[in-house]
């Protein structure tokens, strides 16, 4: 090769130009195949996965918590409180994620993604209580969650959780945030997530 020969010089993507998000170790099993730590660009997929089968499992993490942020106080089918704030604003969100995770950097030393990964994993019940009806009579019963809907449901808690605790008190959202995901990360039962997903477990439990 000449002097001239051209030098291919290959750029490491990093989510946020600073984190490696395929660092991050999911522990759970039974999550493994259902929490993408693929790094990007980008917060957005735009619907490139949406023809697939459980879709969700390809598009990275992080963004689906960005996502799930668009619509914070959404539970079940109604908004209990709204989020209407929140809606169309990207690029807002994906600041106070980036700002969430420098603190979260900096309180616990570790890299920010396998502290959402942690956390996602402690605030997924693995049980959950649905109700149907026997004749005349409506009765519940315990069935086993899906792994997709642990992930979604785990996030639901987890940006409600630091949703509700932001509109209650003077936190900033990225404190309030960091606050839900490193209380959860430490299985915390005193957070929002890590309660209602063992609240939901016990109900299950009872329902057997």
């Amino acid at each position: 090769m000449t002097e001239a020969a051209t030098i291919e010089i290959e750029d490491e993507i990093l989510t946020f130009g600073r984190w490696d998000a395929t660092e991050a170790e999911i522990n759970d099993n039974g999550l493994l195949r259902y929490i993408s730590t693929e790094n990007i660009m980008e917060p957005r997929s735009k619907g490139r996965h949406t023809d697939k089968q459980f879709y969700k499992a390809e598009v990275p993490i992080v963004e689906r918590l960005l996502n799930r942020m668009y619509v914070a106080g959404h539970r079940g089918k109604k908004h209990k409180i709204t989020s209407g704030k929140n809606t169309g604003q990207r690029q807002k969100l994906w600041k106070i994620i980036e700002e969430t995770f420098e603190q979260i950097e900096n309180e616990t030393d570790e890299n920010p993604i396998q502290v959402l990964v942690n956390a996602i994993e402690n605030s997924a019940p693995v049980e959950e209580v649905v109700t149907y009806q026997r004749g005349g009579a409506r009765a519940r019963k315990a069935v086993i969650v899906a792994p997709q809907r642990r992930v979604d449901l785990a996030l639901r808690l987890l940006v409600q959780g630091a949703y509700e605790n932001r509109l209650a008190s003077s936190t900033d959202a990225a404190q309030a945030l960091k606050e839900e995901l490193v209380g959860a990360h430490n299985n915390d039962n005193n957070v929002r997530a890590v309660m209602t997903k063992e609240r939901m477990e016990r109900e299950a439990e009872g329902a057997r």
